[in-house]
Formats: structure tokens, sequence, C-alpha cells
């Protein structure tokens, strides 16, 4: 009767599309305390654990262990891989989930003898080739459908009955509405998993995925605080919002150009180069890939708001 929930986000407008357990008198709360009093709601009986924290290698040891099943929810590679590892490690089963656009797939992963996430893909793709959800946007009934397959899945390794997706990858085409399946084996060479595994405790994940760590030496991060202050003479600074349209027109900060981070390459060009420019998204992990492409195009005092409309918000 215990769930453990992970999040350090707050409710977004954009968000209520695909999360149902928020609405938008929850819009500017934390997702824990909207989804813990939605939960509590729906059954007075389930008992909520709350952890207000991004997931590190710090911590996912411990957490995971605390716990049975581990469902993934996350957008982003760096959890993807820290969270399988932890379960190998604990030996916890993991019960994938991923979207985008119109397809899902779900599995599930680090059962004592079936694959692990890295059988599948050993090597995370490079930095900036997958695009983001709010970048390529989803299909607002997708998640729910394939977080119902995650919840189905979860049940029936907790009650040990059925067959699970072990060694199974469930693809869905939402717009042909079609299922296939990709057979999965463990393999035997696999870093984590393998017969002769090299990992045997968690390790630096954004560095594995080429994901420059937020606030890290040298990424050319300005804090929200930083950036009110150089903002008190806006001529001096280029403001750039990298979002997508619909994030702009949800909200802004004042004085910002708009040009969305695929577009940035081709109209670099628009951009004052007698001033520093700094860029911001929702969190701050598409700024901080806005910074590549600047500093390519000859901006290279470029800055990424650290934290993005978030932290500009909270400060």
């Amino acid at each position: 009767g215990t769930i453990g929930l992970v999040d350090f986000d707050a409710v977004d407008l954009t968000n209520l599309q695909r999360q149902i357990l928020h609405s938008t008198a929850s819009v500017g709360r934390s997702k824990l305390e909207s989804a813990a009093e939605r939960i509590a709601a729906l059954n007075p009986g389930v008992r909520v654990e709350p952890h207000d924290l991004r997931l590190s290698s710090a911590d996912a040891l411990q957490l995971v262990s605390a716990y049975d099943v581990v469902l993934d929810g996350s957008d982003n590679f760096p959890t993807r891989y820290l969270v399988n590892d932890a379960c190998v490690l604990a030996g916890r089963p993991y019960v994938y989930g991923s979207i985008f656009r119109f397809e899902g797939q779900a599995s599930v992963f680090a059962t004592p003898d079936g694959p692990c996430y890295r059988c599948l893909y050993p090597e995370p793709p490079p930095p900036g080739m997958v695009p983001t959800c709010a970048e390529g946007g989803v299909l607002g009934v997708l998640p729910g459908i394939i977080g119902s397959i995650q919840a189905l899945e979860t049940i029936k390794l907790v009650l040990g009955v059925g067959e699970t997706l072990a060694g199974r990858l469930l693809v869905f085409d939402a717009l042909r509405l079609r299922f296939r399946e990709l057979r999965l084996r463990k393999d035997p060479a696999c870093p984590v998993c393998g017969n002769n595994p090299t990992i045997r405790e968690l390790i630096d994940y954004d560095a594995f995925c080429g994901v420059p760590s937020p606030g890290g030496a040298g990424t050319g991060e300005i804090t929200a605080d930083q950036l009110r202050a150089e903002l008190a003479n806006p001529a001096s600074v280029t403001l750039l919002d990298v979002r997508e349209p619909h994030e702009w027109a949800a909200g802004r900060i004042d004085g910002a150009i708009h040009i969305p981070l695929g577009q940035l390459a081709a109209r670099a060009g628009e951009l004052d180069r007698s001033k520093p420019v700094v860029a911001y998204c929702h969190l701050g992990g598409r700024s901080l890939r806005a910074l590549e492409t600047l500093r390519e195009a000859g901006f290279s005092s470029a800055r990424s708001l650290a934290g993005g409309i978030r932290a500009w918000e909270g400060a």
C-alpha cells in the first residue's frame, strides 16, 4: 500500500493534457503535493512517500532499494541509465515506459534472468539528436496508454501472476493503433548485468550521456539573481528564449527575443553581436544545448540561465 514519488518540478499549464493527476487548480504547486493529494482523494488507504529531489547517483541506490518495483516516467537519457543501473545493482525490477509524439514503448528490465535497459541501448544517442517532448510534442492521451501498461506490469510483478514484458519490448503506434513486439535477449557482455560486469557502482550519468551537469564548472550558466542584476541595464544583454511557441505564448521573461532551439542555427544572425546573449528555456537543459549553437555562430560569451524560467519565477 506504499507508493514513493520522486519529483522536483512544479505543475505547469502545459502538463495538464497528459498528466491527469493534476488540474488547473494545481498550476504552480509542487507536483509531489498535487499528486499526493489526488492519490489520497482516490484511495486514502494508500501511503504516499514524497521525495522532493532530482534523482542522482548519490541517492538512487538507497531509494530504489526501499521499494519492490520501480516505474520510470522520466524524459531524459541520464535518468533512464541511472534508474536501470540502480535497479540492477539493488535487484529490483525496472518497469520502463517512454513516449514521443505518436509512439510509445514499454518493457520490464532488470529481472533476475532478463535483459536490462543497457542490453537494448548500450550507448546513449549523441546529445541533441533526440528532441525533448517540449520540442517534438506528444499526443496527450499517449502517456496514459503507456502508463497504464506500466501499471499493469507492476501489478503482475507484485502479485507474481501472468507473463510480464521481461525479454520483450512493446512498441505502440498511436496513429495506426498498432502494437508490435520485439524479443530482447540479455547481453552476456553488458557492463552492468552481463557475465563480467564492469559497472559495480553508480557513475556520472550526465557525463556518460554527454550532458553538461546543471551548474557544473565550464557550463557557462548564470543564476536568476545574477541575471536580474544584469537586466537592471537591459541594453547590456540580449535575452533569448529558446522554448517552443506554445511555451512562449504561455509566459515569458519581459524583453526576451524568441527563437526556438530547432531554428537557432539558421536564425542566429538575427541576434545583436555587440551584446552578450543569455539563453533560457523551461528548466535549463535546452538552453545549455543552445550554447553550443551560439558559440559555433561566434557568440563566444553566450550563457544559459540555470534552472530556466522556473528558477526565474521562483527567485
